[in-house]
């Protein structure tokens, strides 16, 4: 059986969709395949100058704006001038994410970077966009997991890693969180009885520009780790293929995790993944919901 590729994704005329970190990697390829169905596809980027670029090389019907998930009021500004401009979003996808194997650093809020930037900022920014999603008919939000989030654990008593920190294990966190977040945002969408669904997506391991930015602080030793880990990795364009799959398949659920079908889910064409036990623990996610309210500010659902 043929695997699920690009050439799968139905019309997007019409359709308003919200792509953060579009300006490279995994959201360039998703912003240039939704933008080449006809979706009017918005670049959410901290960088406007390389969205500005990335917007160039896409084509089609595309607008740069400014987002900064690390700091809650670029969320709150963005979304307020989103939702002045645009009545209706057809399509979130909360694509942007970070890697940094250094000392630990925090978000303009003061949480830890890798947790702020990619579970709390998103979860603001899609409870902020929530109306607008609402508005548009078959509205999809989609979260960009990782298959570390299998192994990671959420301590509550240490979210923001003060007491005990590890790049990567910090990294893993913030990845579960934002699985978490997902199945959790898909029960509460049911539950309100919204047409919004909810869905995830993992892309194995892929190259991207995540790899060699995260052993940047390693100099030239860093340089060699990153480029001997590319080796192993899949195109980005593969890569892609389960978030755009998620986004796009008229006959997704709300819910349902997509990711690479070959060898512990590293490479491959797309199929339905395995969310971990704790990411779909029901309990683990109200305890993350209430947190993410009181730490952010925003409360929906």
């Amino acid at each position: 059986m043929a695997g699920w590729t690009a050439d799968r994704i139905p019309d997007q005329q019409g359709r308003i969709a919200v792509v953060t970190g579009a300006n490279s990697g995994l959201g360039l390829i998703t912003a240039t395949e939704l933008a080449r169905r006809g979706a009017h596809v918005v670049l959410a980027v901290r960088d406007t100058a390389a969205g500005a670029e990335a917007a160039r090389r896409i084509g089609g019907d595309t607008e740069v704006r400014e987002l900064d998930l690390a700091s809650l009021d670029s969320v709150r500004a963005f979304a307020a001038k989103l939702a002045a401009d645009h009545p209706a979003v057809d399509l979130l996808v909360n694509n942007a994410g970070l890697v940094l194997l250094g000392p630990r650093r925090t978000t303009a809020d003061g949480f830890e970077l890798h947790i702020g930037t990619n579970m709390l900022g998103h979860f603001a920014l899609t409870g902020l966009l929530l109306d607008r999603l609402e508005a548009a008919r078959e509205a999809r939000v989609v979260g960009l997991s990782s298959i570390t989030h299998k192994n990671a654990h959420l301590d509550f008593d240490d979210l923001m890693s003060e007491r005990a920190y590890g790049a990567a294990s910090a990294y893993g966190r913030s990845k579960l969180a934002t699985t978490v977040f997902g199945v959790e945002l898909d029960r509460r969408l049911r539950a309100a009885g919204s047409a919004v669904i909810s869905t995830l997506a993992h892309p194995g391991l892929t190259r991207t520009n995540l790899t060699p930015r995260a052993w940047e602080h390693r100099g030239r030793l860093g340089q060699v780790i990153a480029r001997l880990g590319l080796l192993v990795t899949q195109p980005v364009e593969q890569g892609a293929l389960p978030q755009l799959r998620a986004a796009t398949d008229p006959g997704v659920r709300g819910g349902q995790f997509f990711g690479p079908s070959g060898f512990g889910e590293t490479r491959g064409r797309v199929t339905e993944a395995r969310i971990g036990r704790e990411a779909a623990d029901p309990a683990v996610g109200r305890r993350l919901w209430a947190v993410a309210e009181e730490l952010t500010g925003v409360r929906y659902l």
